[in-house]
């Protein structure tokens, strides 16, 4: 069943995956989505800090990405093999001792910035 599965999935997968930069959660990164308004599509960025990593090697996978706009938090859902995803960047290294960054949503300003790695 297992086989049957991956046969299945695998007609699913998103190419530009192995092009992705190696990335983990309290990096700020640049997410290239394809945004298709009627007959139009285009390219559009999402910038942000990435709050948690979900089943990387899988099809099921996914990362969810937080940015404050006008003093509102937005987060958003990437699945890692959505053909809408076309290119991620890493703009900054994190400083992270946790595998999920939920508690960034309480906090606003300054409290709420992560430090720079510059070892990694």
């Amino acid at each position: 069943m297992a086989n049957l599965v991956d046969l299945v999935s695998k007609k699913y997968l998103n190419p530009n995956v192995a092009t992705f930069p190696d990335f983990r959660t309290g990096d700020t990164l640049k997410v290239h989505v394809k945004i298709t308004e009627g007959e139009k599509s285009r390219i559009q960025l999402y910038e942000g800090v990435c709050i948690d990593i979900a089943d990387k090697n899988s099809i099921n996978g996914h990362f969810c990405i937080r940015k404050v706009t006008d003093g509102t938090g937005v987060e958003r859902v990437f699945p890692y093999h959505s053909p809408n995803v076309t290119k991620l960047e890493v703009v900054a290294r994190g400083k992270s001792r946790r595998a999920k960054h939920y508690y960034l949503r309480e906090r606003s300003g300054k409290e709420a910035r992560i430090s720079i790695d510059y070892d990694r």
